[in-house]
């Protein structure tokens, strides 16, 4: 048995509401900038001088547009910083400022003096956009989290132009929006040599396994791995679920029988767990994908909506080749993803 796969180890502002400002549509005055965020217009600083960032993949993308000069501090970096390091310098990463290591709490983005705070925001979180308002500090909201309506659905445009979005909205906030456009179209000439490249005869079907025992924790249409997996040369196992991010039972995944399993690399469950899940659950022992250790292992930022999502596509494209599931291509991953 042949087992493909990569192990990576890994000052204050006046906002008017939570969710809608008070500057003029589109344009900037007063030190002010107006920005579409989750369909709804927002004042933020102009520029913005103390971001406070959450998480790898959003950290990736503030980085990307050479603000870090505009980071106050991050939080929730975990095993994302090797590859923070690989893809935007060692010295840059290590310059950053880390509140915690964990979600962070409304103490630690007031303790920062922070005028922006980006994140996925969630329900129940100590850190939300209607309580930082209380405190005059505006939230940015990563498209990808954006609700659908008022249901419990996140996710309401496709995967790059929530990317393409959220390059140019934090470009525009941080007063990076010639970089920003930079960044887009490096990542369609990218994109355009992966969508050049041979196709599968049947396109081979991808799952993401992101953590799980008794079910399983995934992404569907609106995620940042639909995306990635689609311009990989391949299919998502669960693209037809309307939803950025959630969970799925153990039937769901086997009624998909996946060709190939990535893994999210990330802290709350080891690779090596997961991959013990699913050598020892009756129901997915004997998938194909499984038997042949077809697996790719990479870190939570390249999977999540950042500019890195380019770079696990690229990624992907390889495993798979390697696993002999497309026609070889010669394109190769331009990041070196630390192992």
């Amino acid at each position: 048995m042949t087992t493909f796969w990569l192990r990576v180890v890994f000052s204050g502002a006046v906002v008017c509401s939570a969710l809608s400002g008070c500057g003029g549509r589109g344009g900037s005055a007063e030190g002010r900038v107006g920005v579409v965020n989750c369909g709804e217009e927002v004042s933020y600083p102009s520029p913005a001088q103390r971001l406070f960032v959450n998480q790898g993949n959003r950290i990736a993308t503030v980085l990307a547009l050479g603000a870090a000069d505009r980071v106050a501090a991050v939080s929730s970096v975990g095993d994302d910083r090797d590859v923070l390091a690989a893809a935007y310098g060692a010295e840059v990463v290590d310059g950053l400022v880390v509140a915690t290591e964990g979600q962070p709490s409304l103490e630690n983005v007031v303790a920062r003096r922070a005028d922006v705070v980006v994140s996925w925001f969630g329900d129940g979180d100590a850190v939300s956009p209607e309580r930082l308002a209380e405190r005059s500090i505006a939230a940015y909201q990563s498209t990808e989290g954006c609700r659908k309506g008022t249901g419990a659905e996140r996710g309401t445009v496709e995967p790059w132009e929530a990317l393409r979005t959220d390059l140019r909205g934090l470009g525009r906030i941080t007063g990076r929006e010639g970089r920003a456009e930079e960044v887009v179209r490096g990542i369609e000439e990218r994109l355009g040599a992966l969508a050049a490249a041979p196709a599968a005869a049947e396109r081979p079907s991808v799952f993401l396994f992101d953590r799980g025992t008794s079910d399983v924790y995934s992404s569907g249409a609106y995620g940042a791995p639909q995306a990635i997996i689609e311009a990989a040369g391949a299919r998502n196992a669960l693209g037809d679920l309307e939803e950025s991010w959630t969970s799925v039972s153990w039937e769901r995944v086997v009624a998909a029988r996946p060709d190939f399993i990535a893994f999210v690399d990330y802290g709350r469950q080891s690779f090596e767990d997961k991959v013990a899940v699913l050598r020892t659950n009756p129901a997915t022992r004997d998938l194909p994908a499984v038997v042949e250790g077809r697996f790719l292992n990479l870190p939570f930022a390249m999977w999540t909506s950042s500019p890195l999502n380019v770079d696990a596509a690229e990624h992907l494209r390889g495993a798979l080749e390697a696993g002999n599931l497309v026609p070889r291509s010669g394109i190769e991953a331009r990041l070196d993803v630390p192992g």
